[in-house]
């Protein structure tokens, strides 16, 4: 699967973006904010996501930014889990960061998300990443309420306080209806 935005193009890995997957991400303050990826990162971990099946109820993109010369990747989004539990995650090479990259990529995985027929998506971050706060919430995200220890391998398997969030489609477009706003592509 495939979608447009407009400044980025989100794809599926291929095996042969291991090598360029595994430059983009190999950043400790990148991978210690996710909560899967180990660290040290290693190339095999980058083969091994690219190699990865992916269910196409809940798919998961590289982030590529077009130009004249290619399409280098900038970061990750994706969801994952199954209907009941669909989590959005992502992350964005510190080199890209502050563009809002990950806000448009998120707003595209959760159109994908929305016209794949789910209803509602969760997402979480550690409440030591504060921009992940800000793009859950440009994104429609709303405060559960809850803060869980969540696992990080990245640290060592360290158990981080996690703030969790969650979107309910309908709910997003009754509050858009409510404030006269038209829902873009969500």
């Amino acid at each position: 699967m495939f979608y447009r935005s407009e400044r980025l193009f989100l794809r599926p890995a291929f095996p042969e973006d291991s090598r360029e997957l595994f430059h983009a991400i190999c950043d400790a303050g990148v991978v210690s904010m996710l909560a899967a990826p180990p660290w040290p990162y290693r190339r095999a971990d980058a083969e091994a996501f690219c190699a990865r099946d992916v269910d196409p109820r809940s798919p998961r993109f590289l982030i590529t930014l077009p130009g004249e010369k290619g399409a280098p990747i900038v970061g990750s989004v994706g969801l994952h889990g199954h209907r009941e539990r669909l989590e959005l995650g992502y992350w964005i090479a510190r080199d890209h960061w502050g563009r809002g990259y990950a806000s448009e990529a998120g707003r595209g995985a959760l159109a994908v998300a929305r016209m794949l027929g789910h209803k509602r998506v969760l997402s979480g971050h550690f409440v030591d990443n504060p921009a992940s706060r800000r793009v859950l919430r440009k994104l429609g995200f709303r405060e559960t309420g809850e803060v869980r220890p969540t696992e990080c391998r990245a640290r060592g398997g360290e158990l981080v306080l996690a703030r969790r969030y969650a979107l309910d489609f309908a709910e997003a477009e009754e509050h858009a209806a409510a404030r006269g706003d038209r829902i873009r592509a969500m």
